[in-house]
């Protein structure tokens, strides 16, 4: 079976669509995705990771920060666990 040059460039044109299909689903998904989506507009962000660590190949410690407070979790493993509530945020130091 030989392809003429017209099979060829529909062959490039299904494939550069193809292409433009998934990195417009990309761009939205990062755009309007979860992350995107719980906060409202010009809304400030409430909750964020500030910092992980893993203990072992299941079990990791996570830092998470709510308004203005810290709360230290255990996570992964058979259950997950609050290990420190309402941990003050550490001090930023000044970098001048």
């Amino acid at each position: 079976m030989e392809l003429d040059a017209a099979s060829y460039l529909r062959f490039i044109a299904a494939l550069a669509f193809v292409v433009g299909l998934m990195l417009a689903l990309l761009w939205a998904l990062r755009r309007f995705g979860p992350a995107g989506m719980v906060t409202r507009a010009g809304a400030k962000r409430r909750l964020g990771v500030v910092e992980t660590a893993a203990l072992d190949g299941r079990r990791r410690l996570v830092l998470i920060r709510r308004d203005d407070t810290e709360h230290l979790l255990l996570v992964g493993g058979g259950n997950d666990m609050l290990i420190e509530s309402r941990v003050a945020p550490a001090a930023q130091e000044d970098k001048a």
